[in-house]
């Protein structure tokens, strides 16, 4: 899948959720995909939350195949800055 298409999928999750944080998924070097409040977008800027995690793993998120808490308790998902937008993240993936 391609980073667009996750981004997608990402924003259809987003649309009316009514998430209000600013987090960057860096997926190495398969890109980022960025999260401002309910707008989504593969272009780099700054964050207060960083989440460091594989494409392959975020596409197991999105698609629920894998739970978030768990990805970060067993290290295939870094966490850095705002720990609190990352849970409201996961709360609405």
């Amino acid at each position: 899948m391609s980073i667009e298409t996750l981004a997608s999928q990402i924003q259809s999750k987003l649309d009316g959720s009514g998430f209000s944080r600013n987090v960057k998924l860096d997926l190495g070097s398969d890109g980022v995909i960025v999260l401002d409040g309910e707008v989504v977008s593969t272009e780099n800027s700054d964050a207060d939350c960083l989440i460091e995690v594989s494409k392959d793993n975020l596409e197991k998120i999105v698609a629920g195949d894998l739970n978030p808490t768990t990805a970060a308790m067993t290290g295939k998902m870094k966490i850095k800055g705002d720990m609190s937008a990352a849970m409201a993240l996961a709360g609405v993936l």
